[in-house]
Parts: structure tokens; sequence; C-alpha cells
């Protein structure tokens, strides 16, 4: 891939947007733009196919009736799996990390087969649900600073051996299963579930993405104020005591 030819897919910005995850997509792109890089997105629709051409592939989260819709089509399409066959970024975010898994149960309380992408299965969780600002240290092999968002969602969800979890919270529930976990990844291949948007909080993450399409360990600096200050604000009232 030349610098010039960033191809950056926002997956069903139709089913699965809430919370303002289409700001991960206009994150990743700034963030590039920035660096002088020229980005192409590419924002699918439901009712259209995915390209398998893309480099970085975006999915956020939905509500239960819609992750099931973009899990059916998803799989019917099957251009998502070919592009992560050809190495393609994958970050996905609350039900687009369920759907990326093997299985989750959808709103009709029935399993709906996921993407098999990710070594992970979801349950619908019998205690509270999981709602309030997260603190995690991220995975320390990924190189990043400390993760912060909010989470909403009902799921449990377990990580098999093929993954490795995201990120350890210190504050929230994270992957719901009490272990500590937060999301999961293998090689290119993301999930959390995160909100805030997650890139907004968290620059970094988007920069790794960005590092792992351009297949170098660093890129030029970039403005980080506002960035920054959203951070800050944002990890100083999570970790205030209740």
């Amino acid at each position: 891939m030349s610098e010039s030819s960033l191809r950056l897919v926002w997956v069903y910005p139709d089913l699965l947007s809430t919370y303002g995850d289409r700001g991960n997509a206009l994150v990743v792109e700034r963030r590039a733009r920035q660096r002088g890089l020229g980005v192409t997105r590419i924002d699918v629709r439901s009712d259209q196919a995915v390209p398998t051409s893309g480099d970085i592939y975006l999915i956020g989260g939905g509500e239960d009736r819609p992750q099931r819709l973009a899990a059916e089509r998803l799989r019917t399409d099957g251009g998502l799996v070919r592009a992560a066959e050809n190495g393609a970024i994958i970050f996905s975010v609350c039900a687009g990390y369920q759907i990326l898994g093997h299985e989750f149960i959808n709103d009709l309380g029935e399993r709906e087969a996921g993407l098999g992408l990710l070594d992970v299965r979801t349950v619908r969780g019998e205690g509270a649900r999981c709602v309030g600002d997260v603190l995690a240290d991220v995975n320390p092999q990924l190189g990043l600073p400390q993760l912060t968002g909010f989470e909403n969602h009902q799921g449990v969800t377990e990580l098999g051996a093929g993954v490795k979890p995201f990120a350890s919270v210190k504050v929230g529930r994270g992957n719901g299963t009490g272990d500590g976990t937060e999301g999961a990844y293998r090689d290119t291949v993301f999930g959390t579930y995160l909100h805030g948007p997650v890139m907004a909080r968290n620059p970094a993450v988007a920069d790794m993405l960005l590092k792992l399409a351009l297949d170098v360990n660093a890129l030029p600096p970039a403005d980080t104020t506002w960035y920054d200050a959203l951070r800050s604000e944002r990890i100083a009232a999570t970790s205030q005591p209740a």
C-alpha cells in the first residue's frame, strides 16, 4: 500500500453507529490527514457489498435487532471475512465486537452465528447491565497508554485461546466475566466494548491502526491538544471516588 491510497471502510453506519461511534471513522481519517496521508473513506450501508480491498475497517455498536440484521448480512456478503483473510485491520465496538466472535444472543433470545474472526463467544448476562465509565490498561504488547471510554451492554463475552485481552479494567466491567478483561484481539483484528467514541478519547488507538496499515513503527508527530484535554478530563472524572 502506498501512503496516498489509505482506504478506510466504515461498515454499516445505518445499523451499527450508536453513541457516536461514527466518530471513530472521523478520528482515524483526521489523524491520517494530520500526517499528510491521503485517505479515501468508504461508508458501506447494509444494502451494499463490503469491499475486500480496504486497509482499515471500523464497526460500531448497535441495538439488538440491528445487530442481528448486521450479522445476517455480513455472513451472507462475506466481504469482511475475505478482507480479514487478506490481512486488513479491523476494529470493532460493542455489538460489532460481538459479531466478530463465534456467536452471541440476538434480540429473539436465540444464538446468532458471528463471523468467527475473533475466538470469543457472548451470552446475555444475568446480573446488572454493564454501564458507566471505564479505565483500563491496554495489553502491554500493544504499547498504548491507558484506555478511557464508557460501556453500556448486557453481554458477557468469554475469550478463547485464540485471542488476547485488549485491556484490563481498573474501573468498569469490560467483558463482564469478572476476570477484569476488556475486549479482545488477534493479529490485526480488534474488539472492545468502549464507546466515547473510543478513538476520540484515545487517539493512540487510531494511530496504532494507521501504523499497522502502513507497516511502520512510528508516525510523524501530530497535534494532540484537543485529545489530551478530553482524555485528562475523562480520566480525572472516572478516577474520582463516587
